[in-house]
C-alpha cells in the first residue's frame, strides 16, 4: 500500500492521479494541504492550475488514534454509500465522487471549499432551524435508499464503533481521564457505571446496533459530517454506514441537537420533523446513549461546557433512555 500525506513528492501523487486517469495529462499538483481535522482517515487538497480536488485514504488504524486499529475497507464503505444514495435525489448534498481505488484505499472527490464541519454550534448554542429541517430531510431520503445485496456489512468498524458508545464509557476502569478533562467528571460518570438496569438496556440496544436490519444508514449522522458552505449544507464521511435500523441515525442526530442548543424538547422536534414509522423510544435511548458517551467516553466534542451543564445532558440522557 503506497500512503499519501504533505510529504509525498508532488511528482509521486501526479504519477499515481494520472495514473487512475483522475489528472488530464498536462495537469500538475501545485499546492497539497490538509483539508479538515481527518479524525478517522487521511483527507488531502489537491490545487492544480485548474481546479481543486479532495483525496481521502484510509489506514489500517484511526487517524487521530493510531494506536486504535481500524480497517483500511472502510473507505469502500464510504464508495458503496455514495453509490446506493446516487437515485434518491441528494446528490445536492453530497460531494461528487470522482474515483475510487480499493488497492490503495484511496477516494477522490469534488472539493466542496475550504470550509469546516459544522461542530461549531456546539458553542454558538444554536441550531439553525432551516439547517435543521433540511439535514432531517436528506436523512429521511438516505433511509429509503435502495440496499444492494452485496452491500458492505462493516462488521469490523461496527465493533469498533460499537465499544466506544455501548460497552467503554461505562466501564468503572476504562482508562478515560475524565478529571483530566474536566475536575469533577468522574464523579458525574460514576452514577452511569454503576446503574445495572440502565446499562442492560445500553447492551440490548448495543446488540442490536452489531445485528443485520434492513434500512440504509448514514452511521455518524453528527456535526462533524456536516458542512456548511453559503448557506448550504453537506453531507460527508458515511464510512461507519451500514444497513441497520433507522433509530439508530435519528437519535445520533437527536442527541447532537440537544447537546449543542441545550433545548430539552429538541427530540421531540426532532421526531415530528421526521414523521414516519419509527419506534420513538428507541430514537430517545440511542439519543440518551450518544449522550452520555460523548461526555463520559473518549470521543468527545470540541463543545464547551460547565460541570452542572454536563449533569444538566447527563440527566436528560437518563431520562431519554428511561422513557
Amino acid at each position: 500500500m503506497h500512503t499519501f500525506d504533505l510529504k509525498t513528492p508532488y511528482t509521486e501523487l501526479e504519477r499515481y492521479l494520472k495514473g487512475q486517469g483522475w489528472l488530464e495529462s498536462g495537469e500538475s499538483i501545485e499546492n497539497l494541504s490538509l483539508a479538515g481535522s481527518g479524525n478517522m482517515n487521511v483527507v488531502l487538497r489537491i490545487r492544480t492550475g485548474d481546479r481543486s480536488l479532495i483525496l481521502k485514504q484510509s489506514r489500517p488504524y484511526v487517524q487521530k488514534y493510531p494506536d486504535i486499529p481500524a480497517p483500511p475497507e472502510r473507505i469502500g464503505v464510504e464508495h458503496a454509500f455514495y453509490q446506493a444514495v446516487s437515485d434518491t435525489g441528494i446528490g445536492a448534498y453530497l460531494p461528487e465522487i470522482l474515483g475510487f481505488d480499493p488497492e490503495e484505499f484511496t477516494l477522490v472527490m469534488q472539493d466542496l471549499g475550504e470550509t469546516e464541519d459544522m461542530s461549531r454550534i456546539y458553542n454558538e448554542r444554536r441550531f439553525d432551524d432551516a439547517h435543521l429541517l433540511t439535514l432531517i430531510g436528506i436523512l429521511k431520503k438516505i433511509h429509503q435508499a435502495d440496499i444492494p445485496s452485496d452491500y458492505p456489512e462493516n462488521r469490523e468498524l461496527r465493533r469498533l464503533n460499537h465499544q466506544h458508545i455501548f460497552v467503554l464509557p461505562f466501564l468503572k476502569d476504562n482508562g478515560f481521564p475524565l478529571d483530566e478533562l474536566q475536575a469533577g467528571l468522574s464523579a458525574l460518570a460514576l452514577p452511569f457505571k454503576e446503574d445495572t438496569r440502565l446499562k442492560e438496556k445500553i447492551n440490548a440496544l448495543g446488540d442490536r446496533y452489531l445485528s443485520q436490519g434492513d434500512t440504509l444508514l448514514h452511521g455518524d449522522y453528527y456535526p462533524g459530517s456536516w458542512l456548511e458552505t453559503e448557506n448550504k449544507v453537506f453531507v460527508i464521511d458515511p464510512e461507519f454506514s451500514f444497513a441497520g435500523f433507522p433509530e439508530f441515525d435519528l437519535g445520533v442526530m437527536v442527541a447532537h441537537a440537544l447537546m449543542a442548543s441545550m433545548e430539552a424538547e429538541m427530540p421531540e422536534r426532532c421526531l415530528q420533523a421526521y414523521g414516519g414509522d419509527l419506534h420513538t423510544e428507541t430514537v430517545r435511548a440511542i439519543a440518551g446513549i450518544e449522550i452520555l458517551r460523548r461526555l463520559i467516553g473518549l470521543a468527545q466534542l470540541p463543545m464547551e461546557r460547565s460541570l452542572e451543564e454536563k449533569e444538566y445532558l447527563l440527566q436528560e440522557a437518563r431520562k431519554l433512555l428511561s422513557a
